[in-house]
């Protein structure tokens, strides 16, 4: 038996593994992690008609990702968690990285003045996060986890027309809904399914790795794929600060404030699953240490991903899972992570290449994905003991925040209060917080301990 089925680590820490141990842990943690880094991209880049640029923001993608993993592997001035936490582009901000998308596009801009709005207020946003790092003992109970909940569902459920629409073939796509398209991601999706429930690890860790590559092989087949264009791309990209400018707006940076909010509370969960699976404290002085670097390693990471022309980078919980099974905790292994996904990040074609996974394929992947957030979400308020007041607060957050994004009811209002409350994740999160704040617990505490005898042993009877 290895060291680490019987609950031991093969690597803890702060130890040092061999050159090929790191290399071959390092190579299985950038597999996990390498689909959620780049499809974000990938989303936003076809959904705002950026495809000229996407290879080079994908690159920037990858590098940064691989400077985030290192500050948070090596902890430089107390920046980081200082364990293996693999930094990529998160997908909570997708849904308002559009809708500051949009609001570039619907004043009639460009490729340059979408992404320099996209990176203005992603950038300002980020010191929402990197301040609130120092109290998230206070912060937590304002964003509870019925709050938490609540916005991480709307988020998955507002991004799965997203995921059905690239099944279907793309926006505004000639053959969109076809058999073809539809049988293309329908085989993703099934076999992203199947692979899920196999016996092997590896298999389901790799999953929407295997389901990627195998819908693009039948696509390549299917005449859906041409890499032509890959002739025209630079050898190197070379990462330029702020090459499409910087802007700013009201409006586009609302809702990207609060997603900030929430993944620093998301974060500490995640670090905190980190801690225990590599054997450390998750109390005491140690503990807060590292969960506020980690969280202030987040903010940062994300401010130079918006520097650096890419989307706000998250600790990425698949990653803990990958400890789990190699039993190699050691933190110089995120160097090598590190490493391998800046050497990626350097050459474009890599992202180019990328670019050409047709949208059926990149659908059937992203609906798991999608509605693995909300299931996230749902198994979040799972764990809540929901009252009559946290089932009204759930009511009214869930109705606010989907109904704004299924009617046009703020037609008629200022475009600076749509921008900003047209956005699910918005209304829907400050519903959340606002109720929370302002219904009294104790009523329903207090009509739960005055219902009737035969109700509870009713329940019992049920049990």
């Amino acid at each position: 038996m290895s060291q680490h089925a019987s609950g031991e680590l093969l690597y803890p820490l702060d130890a040092r593994p061999g050159y090929a141990e790191a290399t071959f842990a390092a190579i299985q943690h950038v597999l996990a992690s390498f689909v959620g880094i780049i499809t974000p991209t990938l989303i936003i880049g076809g959904v705002l008609g950026l495809a000229e640029h996407i290879p080079y923001l994908i690159s920037m993608a990858l590098i940064v990702s691989g400077v985030g993993t290192f500050i948070q592997a090596r902890r430089p001035f107390g920046v980081g968690a200082g364990m293996i936490c693999v930094q990529g582009t998160s997908f909570a901000f997708l849904s308002s990285v559009l809708a500051a998308g949009f609001i570039a596009k619907a004043r009639g801009g460009g490729p340059d003045e979408i992404l320099s709005l996209i990176f203005g207020v992603c950038f300002l946003g980020a010191f929402v996060e990197i301040v609130l790092s120092q109290f998230l003992h206070k912060l937590k109970r304002i964003i509870t986890p019925l709050v938490t909940g609540i916005v991480i569902t709307i988020i998955g459920i507002s991004l799965i027309k997203v995921g059905m629409t690239d099944l279907a073939g793309g926006f505004k796509a000639p053959d969109f809904g076809s058999p073809a398209n539809l049988a293309l991601g329908g085989f993703v999706l099934v076999l992203i399914i199947a692979l899920n429930f196999s016996s092997n690890a590896w298999l389901r860790l790799s999953s929407i790795v295997i389901g990627l590559l195998a819908g693009s092989a039948i696509a390549f087949f299917m005449g859906k794929i041409s890499f032509d264009h890959l002739a025209n791309l630079p050898l190197v990209s070379i990462p330029v600060p702020f090459r499409y400018g910087f802007s700013f707006d009201w409006g586009a940076f609302a809702p990207i404030a609060l997603i900030y909010l929430i993944t620093a509370i998301e974060s500490t969960g995640d670090l905190t699953a980190n801690s225990v699976i590599c054997r450390q404290p998750i109390q005491g002085d140690v503990y807060i240490r590292r969960i506020r670097g980690g969280v202030l390693g987040d903010g940062i990471n994300s401010a130079l991903a918006a520097v650096f022309n890419t989307f706000p980078n998250t600790t990425f919980s698949q990653n803990n899972g990958v400890i789990q099974l190699t039993g190699v905790a050691s933190r110089h292994v995120g160097y090598y992570i590190s490493a391998i996904l800046v050497l990626l990040g350097l050459f474009p074609v890599i992202g180019g290449v990328l670019q050409q996974i047709p949208k059926p394929v990149l659908g059937g992947a992203t609906l798991v994905m999608f509605g693995t957030v909300a299931a996230a979400g749902v198994k979040i308020l799972a764990n809540e003991e929901l009252d009559r007041r946290k089932l009204l607060i759930m009511a009214v957050a869930f109705g606010l925040g989907l109904g704004v994004m299924n009617a046009e009811l703020l037609a008629q209002m200022p475009t600076l209060v749509q921008n900003i409350f047209g956005s699910p994740i918005t209304t829907g999160g400050l519903a959340a917080i606002l109720l929370s704040l302002l219904l009294p617990a104790g009523d329903s505490c207090s009509e739960a301990k005055q219902r009737p005898a035969a109700d509870a042993t009713a329940g019992d009877t049920a049990n």
